[in-house]
């Protein structure tokens, strides 16, 4: 039995969710509604604000369709209730962000700024010069536009120059000298 599969979703008060007979299911809540679908084969219970997940078989594509199906759920009840955030750091002599209405600006040494445009359900913030904050209610779109963001300047291994997300750790090398 798969240990992710078989946790049940606990579906908070303030959270409506619709099941179609296709498996399609609509998340609303206080930020806003995801819909998603799910295979066909997956069982979907929803009894007195508890969801279940269960598998109609032991084969192998069940087995790996069980717990895939409960996270996009799960991702997607905890997304309507509280949102998803990304932050990225900018590290490099000059290298800044900065917001022009829907547009997020970046200089990060090449000869012309980097522009990005906020995308439906994403929001991008700069609090400083050298950070960035995606935030949404969709898990994968907001992990898709940070990668796209920090994919501009990856982390360089001699300087550690680029966009990194906060907190991530960026092996070193040594220069030609060996120092």
């Amino acid at each position: 039995m798969s240990r992710i599969g078989k946790m049940p979703i606990v579906v908070p008060a303030s959270v409506n969710i619709n099941i179609t007979p296709e498996n399609v299911v609509t998340v609303k809540g206080p930020k806003g509604e995801l819909s998603q679908k799910i295979h066909q084969d997956m069982i979907l219970e929803v009894t007195d604000g508890v969801l279940t997940v269960a598998r109609p078989s032991d084969m192998k594509t069940h087995r790996s369709l069980h717990g895939l199906s409960r996270t996009l759920i799960a991702n997607m009840v905890e997304g309507v209730v509280n949102g998803y955030t990304k932050s990225l750091e900018l590290v490099g002599v000059g290298y800044r962000a900065q917001k022009q209405g829907t547009k997020l600006v970046l200089t990060v040494g090449y000869s012309h700024p980097v522009e990005f445009e906020e995308a439906d359900g994403i929001k991008l913030d700069t609090p400083a010069t050298n950070k960035i904050i995606v935030s949404g209610i969709d898990k994968q779109k907001v992990g898709a536009v940070a990668a796209n963001i920090r994919s501009v300047r990856e982390p360089e291994p001699y300087k550690g120059k680029g966009i990194r997300y906060e907190g991530e750790y960026v092996r070193r090398k040594e220069g030609k000298t060996g120092k």
